[in-house]
């Protein structure tokens, strides 16, 4: 499955930004090249899988964008209403198709593990919703690397993506998730490649009162990576920034952009003047000293077995 470099998340749509601001952000991001859009069908209770499917054929052509949802979170209360179960999923496909108009989702993914449910079971429902039609690939998301290996071993219809968090203050992944991702032809399509925010810079010297930081519901999301050292990676994106005449979160997402085994960085945006901002990202190549000088100050600790027997 082809898709750009570049994946429009929708997370804010239906609630930190309306229906207007969508279709300003769909119809830049598609002039932009960017055809993969990201979506759930818990965002803003089902409203950001609704928003897309109404700009979907007016606004922009259906067959123009990779459409990318996702399931198993819990939607309601009932015995079908979340979980990887058979039914819970079959039942959340259903109710996406429904929201999104659509005849099938190019990409759907499984939100999180399912402890309680085999996972021979869930990965039945994906090659049923393969074999249906009503699927044409599918993917895992916050997967650890074992049950990312475990699920491809078994080799589920159309599986070809990771959905992980990855920036260059989240590179946890490195140490088992994205070799895993490798070894089995995966893609991985890292999400809050910005940090949660923080790479952008605006938190250097306090909290912004429009931002996320500032807000009851983001707060403590944002407050996991502002840290002393996610400072230091920030004030390091931020000099290296500087010095490409460039804004530092198109310095921290060119970084993860290139990194190997990466397909797609998720990028959600308030509006369309944040969204420009990331795009803008593909106009740039990061150096190689710049690149590594950014590996160095970000790096993660492997230990054993991650990092052989020497």
């Amino acid at each position: 499955m082809r898709v750009s470099r570049m994946a429009l998340g929708t997370m804010s749509w239906g609630a930190e930004t309306d229906a207007d601001e969508a279709a300003s952000q769909l119809v830049a991001f598609v002039e932009a090249g960017g055809t993969l859009v990201d979506t759930a069908d818990i965002y803003s209770g089902g409203e950001s899988e609704r928003i897309l499917g109404g700009l979907l054929g007016d606004l922009v052509p259906r067959d123009e964008i990779v459409v990318a949802t996702k399931a198993v979170a819990r939607r309601t209360d009932g015995p079908f209403g979340g979980g990887a179960s058979r039914g819970a999923l079959l039942s959340a496909l259903e109710g996406s198709l429904r929201r999104l108009g659509v005849d099938h989702l190019d990409l759907w993914q499984l939100h999180a593990w399912d402890d309680s449910v085999p996972l021979e079971e869930t990965l039945s429902a994906l090659d049923h919703a393969v074999t249906s039609g009503k699927v044409r690939y599918t993917g895992v998301c916050n997967y650890a690397g074992w049950q990312l290996a475990s699920a491809a071993a078994a080799r589920p219809a159309g599986l070809v993506a990771t959905q992980a968090e990855y920036s260059l203050v989240e590179r946890g992944v490195e140490r088992e998730l994205v070799p895993a991702a490798r070894h089995h032809g995966l893609g991985v399509l890292p999400w809050a490649p910005l940090g949660r925010g923080v790479l952008t810079g605006k938190y250097r010297h306090g909290t912004p009162a429009d931002s996320r930081g500032a807000s009851a519901e983001y707060a403590g999301y944002v407050e996991q990576h502002r840290t002393e050292r996610a400072a230091r990676i920030v004030e390091a994106v931020a000099t290296a920034a500087d010095g490409l005449g460039v804004s530092p979160l198109v310095v921290a997402l060119a970084w993860v952009r290139d990194r190997p085994g990466v397909v797609a960085p998720v990028v959600g945006a308030r509006d369309t003047g944040q969204l420009t901002g990331s795009l803008a990202a593909e106009e740039i190549a990061l150096p190689v000293a710049i690149s590594s000088a950014l590996d160095d100050v970000s790096a993660v600790e492997f230990g054993y077995p991650e990092r052989g027997t020497k």
